[in-house]
């Protein structure tokens, strides 16, 4: 794959951003499809995972960042994201980072294929909101195609097991769209559809 995965990843975290400027306070404890944590938690897990990204990308022990963050208060999650998206997008600036290995949670990589692993989580939890919000704004189904291509290469059905963040894959519903797709692959099922 030579692909280079910034650009995607810049617009996956501009609609990431977009999203999160339209949580409502009452919406923060509300659930999401990612049974585990409620809306709080998965902007604290985005916010977070964000940071690893960055550091991973300035060359540092990804592993060694906690892909969560405290602290925030209930009407500073947009602010929290936007500064560790701005991190990123300075940390992978450099073209060398796209072929120098770096140490993810799934294994070493060059940075290419690692930052396009981050592109599939980031698009994966942004539907993971968009789904707990009520689906507030239109999502950029491109995205979703690249996560999903993503998400078959290095998520077959039958390699899952414990130490896999993601359930088996879900049947997706008949005239589901990329987004769902992708949900569906990686053991997600939509609020409105349980």
């Amino acid at each position: 794959m030579n692909t280079d995965p910034r650009p995607l990843y810049a617009r996956a975290a501009e609609q990431i951003a977009a999203l999160i400027r339209t949580v409502r306070p009452e919406q923060l404890a509300g659930p999401t499809p990612c049974g585990e944590f409620d809306v709080r938690t998965l902007l604290s897990h985005m916010t977070g995972g964000t940071r690893r990204i960055a550091v991973v990308g300035a060359g540092g022990d990804g592993l060694a960042v906690r892909p969560f963050v405290d602290g925030v208060p209930d009407d500073g999650w947009a602010a929290a994201y936007d500064e560790v998206r701005a991190e990123v997008e300075r940390s992978w600036a450099d073209d060398a980072r796209l072929d120098a290995l770096v140490h993810v949670p799934w294994g070493e990589a060059p940075g290419r294929i690692a930052l396009s692993g981050y592109v599939m989580e980031a698009v994966t939890h942004t539907w993971d909101l968009s789904e707990a919000l009520g689906r507030p704004l239109g999502l950029d189904p491109e995205l979703a195609e690249f996560a999903l291509a993503i998400a078959h290469r290095v998520l077959p059905d039958e390699q899952r097991g414990d130490d896999v963040p993601f359930d088996s894959a879900a049947p997706a519903p008949e005239g589901a769209d990329a987004y769902e797709r992708l949900a569906a692959w990686l053991g997600r099922r939509s609020l409105s559809r349980a």
